[in-house]
This record gives C-alpha cells, structure tokens and sequence, in this order.
C-alpha cells in the first residue's frame, strides 16, 4: 500500500475504529456491561481498550451517573479479584499498598497487605483524600509493585487501577497532581443517560439489581493473552511519526502551558494497537490513533487560563491539533 500525506480534517477518520467491535470476547464482554450500564456504549468500549492495553482508567464525571457500577461490572466480567477502597480525607498511604506489623511474641515484622494486591482496585472517588495517599499510588501504577521499609512487594501481574472522581468544582475534591494524571493511560467521562435509557435503567432496578446477571465471559489468562496480541500489532514508521507529531503539536500550542509527556506517547500508541486488535485487524490505521487521542491527551494537559475552563479547552486544543496535523493516509 502507498502512504502518503493528507490535510483531510481528522473528525472524518473515526468510523472504522469506532464500528462495533469484531472480536467475539469483546462483543460479548459489552453485552454483559451493557446489562448493568446502559446506553454507554463507546465508554464502556474504551474502557475495554484501555484495560487491552495494559492501562489505568480515570473516570472523571458527576455522582451518581454508574461509575462504580461501570467498574463492579468490569470485574464481574473479567472475573478478576477485586477490592474498593472508599477515598476520604482519613485515608492513609498504608491502607493502599500495606504495612509491616510487629509481633512482640516472636520479636519480627510480618507485612500485611494494602486494599492494592489484587487484579482490580477501584479507587472511589480518589480526589477526595489527601496528596500523600494520592501519591502512595504512584509506584504501584507504574511498577507493579510497592516499597515497604526497603521492601519491594509485587502487585499481582495483572493489576489493573479504575479511579473515579467527581469534578473539582463538587466540595471537597482537591485536584490531583499531574504526576499521577499522567500514570492514567485515559480519562473518560460517562455523563447523564438518554431518556430511553434511563427509563430502561428505572425499570431494571424495580425488580432486582442488573449487576446480578452480569455473568463471566473471560478470566486473567485470557486477558493476558489478548493483551500480547495487542503489542504485536504492526505500527509503520509514518504512524509512528504521527503519533510523534500529535504529541510535539501539544507542546507548542498556544493555549497549552504544559504538553504531553513521552509516556503519553507511548500511551497513545499503545490504546490506538488496542483498538486496531478490537477491529480485528493486526495492523494500526490513522482512524484508531484519532479514536482515542482527545481520551489519552486532555487530562495531561495543562492549559492557561482559568482551571474552571481547562477541561473544555483542552478538548478543543487536541482537537485543533488532529485536524492541523497532517497524517498518513493509505491507498
């Protein structure tokens, strides 16, 4: 195939990356989601994406809109272990990752394990509790593992972090630092149901709770095992210099302060081979690269202007890079 390059506007590239997905675990682990979240199609497709990719998930949205429903769901499905941990401004570091506990009979420290050491931790409401338990996730995102007392204590290898948080403008929710935004490989946001949805969701909780039927349509080993079928996905050099060129764009746009780091690079390259595996293909195209920027790039952006109007700017920043940058496209 010839590729060359196009000014075509990166709105128009979408539709293949976003078409329902051609893996049969897939359609079938939506269709469990679906039965306690409705009318949330593409997030809980992204969600699906960014767990294929090896990625934590922030999402970011108003209470009471299916959040922590979204994520009971993904673990039901999954038939992962799981653990919650409520985040509240008395939360401590040691209640995440664990302690070490003396036992005066036998004069030693045994170490006990944090809510972390599991396959999915559903971190609630994560903004609501101080930095420094805040940041006693970060190493465990990144590494895979926690540090105690010189310890190095490793996290299951399938370890997977669902964050949520309510906006900064709610009371009490202070913003989290950019450090730990940028170990998130997304931020999606649910947002309010369709009136047929919700109708649909008021009568399925009248009887009984629709998480109840969700029911296991894959396990860790099958997930790990999509998962190296994801990074063997092939990328070609004028895909990887895209993806490079989206990323220099955001550090030299005008209403951008700070840019994206080369780990949103990587997260990036990473989310667009998931959903490229998701489409049945073994090879990236520019649609899943522009299917999933705006949720890779604007929560590691930070914007001038007010805080108040961050988030919108920065939607509106990515997607003014996407259709100026110009990108492959294939014969």
């Amino acid at each position: 195939m010839a590729q060359k390059t196009t000014s075509r506007p990166a709105a128009h590239l979408q539709s293949s990356a976003a078409e329902e997905p051609k893996q049969p675990v897939i359609r079938a682990m939506q269709a469990e989601i679906r039965k306690a979240v409705s009318g949330k199609d593409e997030v809980i497709y992204k969600v699906i994406l960014a767990i294929l990719a090896g990625g934590h998930i922030l999402l970011e949205d108003m209470p009471g809109v299916g959040k922590t429903t979204l994520a009971l769901a993904i673990s039901r499905t999954l038939s992962l272990s799981c653990k919650r941990i409520q985040f509240t401004p008395d939360v401590l570091p040691t209640d995440v990752v664990g302690f070490n506990m003396y036992h005066k009979e036998s004069d030693q420290f045994s170490f006990r394990e944090g809510a972390a050491f599991c396959n999915l931790l559903l971190a609630d409401e994560i903004n609501r509790t101080s930095s420094k338990t805040q940041s006693a996730l970060l190493e465990l995102m990144e590494e895979g593992a926690v540090t105690i007392d010189g310890v190095s204590h490793t996290l299951p290898r399938l370890h997977i972090v669902i964050a949520t948080q309510n906006p900064i403008t709610c009371v009490g929710t202070q913003r989290l630092p950019e450090s730990q935004l940028d170990r998130f490989l997304v931020r999606l946001s649910i947002g309010y149901p369709g009136s047929a949805a919700e109708i649909e969701l008021l009568k399925a909780r009248e009887a009984h709770n629709p998480m109840e039927d969700v029911r296991k349509i894959a396990d860790a080993d099958i997930l790990l095992a999509m998962r190296e079928k994801v990074n063997a996905v092939f990328v070609s050099d004028t895909l990887y210099e895209y993806v490079v060129a989206l990323t220099n764009a955001t550090r030299n746009h005008g209403a951008i302060r700070l840019g994206v780091s080369p780990r949103g690079s990587l997260a990036l390259l990473q989310m667009a081979k998931a959903s490229a595996f998701a489409q049945g293909r073994d090879f990236l195209l520019p649609d899943d690269i522009v299917f999933v920027a705006q949720d890779v790039f604007c929560h590691r952006l930070l914007m001038q202007g007010s805080a108040a109007d961050a988030s919108a700017l920065a939607v509106q920043a990515v997607q003014d890079i996407l259709d100026s940058t110009p990108l492959p496209w294939t014969d």
